[in-house]
């Protein structure tokens, strides 16, 4: 009990900053349905399953009123999730909170300030242990964008 206590201590007291560092992310001058369609063979090809699509543009846009939303963010936005069993069960063994990082995200957007372009991309996972994963999905943006 008490490691517990300490751990969430130093969890609070922790600082978290994100930044362009935590993310890879490619900017590409393709439709918004083009990318998708490319993003979801790339993970296919990886002989990965989407576990779920996240239509994260449609429920902002959506709610935007409720939640005192001004103006819309995304033209169109979506998170594909999918898992990789080997990897994750490597990760895994290494520590079981990474369990937290499962399933693995693939952001495909365009936004309103920017409609021709879109961006494919993933959150970099900072622990060693998952520069494995981080390579993966590096891959499949890659794959998606044709570099």
């Amino acid at each position: 009990m008490f490691k517990i206590l300490v751990t969430f201590i130093v969890a609070l007291s922790t600082p978290v900053t994100l930044s362009a560092q935590d993310r890879f992310s490619i900017q590409v001058n393709e439709t918004f349905d083009d990318m998708s369609f490319a993003v979801e063979n790339a993970i296919l090809n990886h002989g990965l399953v989407i576990d779920s699509v996240s239509h994260v543009g449609d429920m902002l846009a959506r709610t935007s009123k409720d939640v005192g939303g001004e103006n819309d963010i995304y033209v169109n936005a979506r998170t594909y999730n999918f898992c990789s069993a080997m990897l994750s069960r490597e990760v895994m063994a290494l520590d079981p909170t990474n369990i937290s990082y499962c399933p693995y995200s693939i952001y495909v957007f365009t936004t309103t300030e920017d409609p021709d372009e879109t961006v494919i991309g993933h959150q970099l996972f900072l622990y060693p242990e998952m520069s494995e994963v981080n390579d993966l999905l590096r891959d499949i943006v890659l794959e998606a964008t044709d570099y």
